[in-house]
């Protein structure tokens, strides 16, 4: 019998209200995403210092770093942990996904540089531009000219080393995507949130006065015009996770 898969979600901002009420929590909103038949999902509270023990690591199959309303590029103890166990994961071959804080935690483990993006915030449904390896990992008739992702953040990775190959760019962000050999994958968007997580969020950087109300109603507008390619991101994001892609080629 095979034994079953067992990934982690390293979790880099508390739950809020709204998210554990509507989803059960941010754990949820990437298992529905990511989440196949027979799996065991976990996770670690990275925010608060909880990561898994070194002995715990080669028990999992994969690890997934959310997003964070916390700098990448930050000295905060447990940010540094985290780059320190990215660097680990990548030593032992162990399948990394980072998702917009955690696609620049790894770009900075990786030996990039991440910092304010050039362009100011990124928020709504963003269409990337995928290179054509990133195109390889779709069928001729399914591969996308473009993908529509939903973004929101305000960072962003400025440059990785050579051995990393960046995936897609869009006309706000030079590396939307990346890879690393083929157990490491950075999406600066957010390929789990749907519309209402995001507009949830928009209230909160409102609240915040980190947005101005003019720019939030702008997104709101556009938000009804557009959609994610939600089908798309979940057959990459699963098959890169699970080994399903063949991701050197």
């Amino acid at each position: 019998m095979e034994a079953k898969k067992k990934y982690a979600l390293l979790q880099c901002a508390e739950d809020t209200d709204y998210v554990k009420e509507a989803y059960g929590g941010y754990l949820k909103v990437f298992m529905g995403l990511l989440q196949e038949e027979g799996e065991e999902w976990n996770v670690y509270m990275a925010e608060k210092g909880e990561f898994p023990a070194g002995s715990d690591v080669d028990g999992y199959d994969g690890f997934v770093i959310s997003g964070s309303s916390s700098d990448a590029h930050g000295e905060e103890e447990w940010i540094k942990s985290l780059v320190e166990l990215v660097r680990v994961l990548d030593a032992r071959k162990k399948k990394v996904l980072g998702v917009c804080f955690g696609h620049q935690i790894i770009g900075r483990a990786l030996g990039g540089k991440t910092g304010r993006a050039a362009k100011g915030w990124d928020i709504g449904v963003t269409s990337i531009n995928p290179s054509s390896n990133l195109s390889k990992f779709f069928s001729p008739l399914e591969a996308p000219s473009q993908l529509s992702v939903i973004e929101c953040h305000r960072d962003e990775v400025w440059e990785l080393p050579p051995s990393v190959e960046v995936l897609a760019r869009s006309d706000r962000t030079e590396i939307e995507m990346f890879k690393f050999d083929d157990h490491i994958m950075g999406i600066q968007g957010h390929p789990e949130y749907t519309k209402d997580v995001l507009l949830h969020l928009i209230g909160r950087l409102l609240d915040l006065n980190l947005i101005q109300r003019e720019h939030a109603e702008n997104v709101k507008k556009e938000l009804n015009e557009r959609e994610p390619d939600r089908e798309a991101w979940e057959k990459l994001c699963r098959g890169f996770l699970k080994g399903k892609l063949e991701m050197n080629q």
